[in-house]
């Protein structure tokens, strides 16, 4: 069935919440949250077409190839943010004994495996978007290839690591991409996986204002045991956890509370870059940090990333 939950198959759900596209604009058009009445995993529905979805993102989606003040600002700011998750990815790449390459999917610009790169780890990106392919190369020398994990060009094994920040969210069959995964990674190869956390308190709060839904962009919505359930089914064995993101969960509720206060959502809707605008949104994002890190430490952080192994 086109609408059945992806966990377990039942076409029973129960509404959660309803809401559209609060960030980009790029419909009026409201959605439903629901859960499934039997896994109780939370998905969109109805589901969109395949052909639909490329409707929902911006020809610039989570890159900018702008080269003034404010851009070289916001990735200084970037930069710093990422460090934990640069660290994070380091102790796994470290896990999986370091033998072979990383690969990074959904890379966008290509910030992150650039700053792996810069620390010696051997690193590639996989982006669907060509134009972000090239702002990869161009700005941060990464080594890059334009498409989809389930047709990437390389063969079984390659991979020591496989990264996926902000990525199963956004797929009709989180699992295929979770199976070509594994099968590019080597015997006893990582993965790390990042996602909204529906369990968060952000959302328990919030509801529909939560960013972490980005209506109608996310079609699966996780919470920490659900993403557990899944990296099992399709062969991977948990080997850590982590709720906070420093990058993420902070400027999420920042967002969550001003949506037109954020900066590449102005961007995209080209209302320029207001110095005033971006102060006020990273003050606000510093204003909401220490909530972040509070629901992070009681296990129910914004952000669920998990490290998993390959058997």
């Amino acid at each position: 069935m086109a609408d059945a939950c992806l966990g377990c198959g039942s076409a029973d759900s129960v509404a959660v919440v309803e809401g559209s596209d609060r960030l980009y604009g790029t419909t009026s058009e409201r959605s439903r949250v629901v859960r499934c009445g039997v896994c109780g995993l939370h998905r969109l529905s109805p589901r969109p077409e395949a052909a639909e979805l490329g409707q929902y993102y911006p020809s610039n989606y989570w890159f900018d190839p702008a080269e003034d003040t404010a851009s070289r600002w916001a990735e200084a700011y970037r930069r710093v943010v990422l460090r934990d998750h640069v660290r994070f990815v380091i102790a796994a790449y470290r896990h999986a004994g370091r033998s072979g390459p990383l690969l990074d999917v959904g890379c966008g610009g290509g910030l992150l495996p650039g700053m792996l790169i810069r620390r010696g780890i051997p690193t590639m990106g996989l982006d669907s978007s060509a134009d972000a392919c090239s702002l990869a190369w161009k700005r941060h020398t990464v080594p890059v290839i334009t498409g989809d994990l389930t047709h990437a060009p390389f063969r079984h094994g390659t991979f020591a690591l496989i990264t996926l920040f902000h990525v199963l969210e956004h797929l009709p069959d989180p699992g295929v991409y979770l199976d070509a995964a594994r099968e590019l990674l080597r015997p006893g190869g990582h993965i790390v996986v990042q996602v909204p956390n529906l369990d968060s308190w952000q959302f328990r709060i919030l509801g529909a204002r939560w960013n972490g839904l980005d209506i109608p962009r996310h079609l699966t919505d996780f919470r920490a045991r659900d993403l557990a359930f899944l990296l099992a089914k399709h062969g991977f064995e948990i080997v850590r956890a982590k709720h906070f993101s420093l990058r993420d969960n902070p400027a999420g509720l920042a967002t969550s509370l001003a949506p037109s206060l954020d900066p590449m959502a102005r961007r995209i809707k080209g209302k320029g870059n207001s110095l005033l605008r971006s102060l006020v949104y990273f003050g606000l994002t510093a204003a909401s940090l220490p909530f972040a890190v509070l629901e992070a430490a009681f296990g129910h952080g914004s952000s669920i990333m998990f490290e998993a192994r390959r058997p």
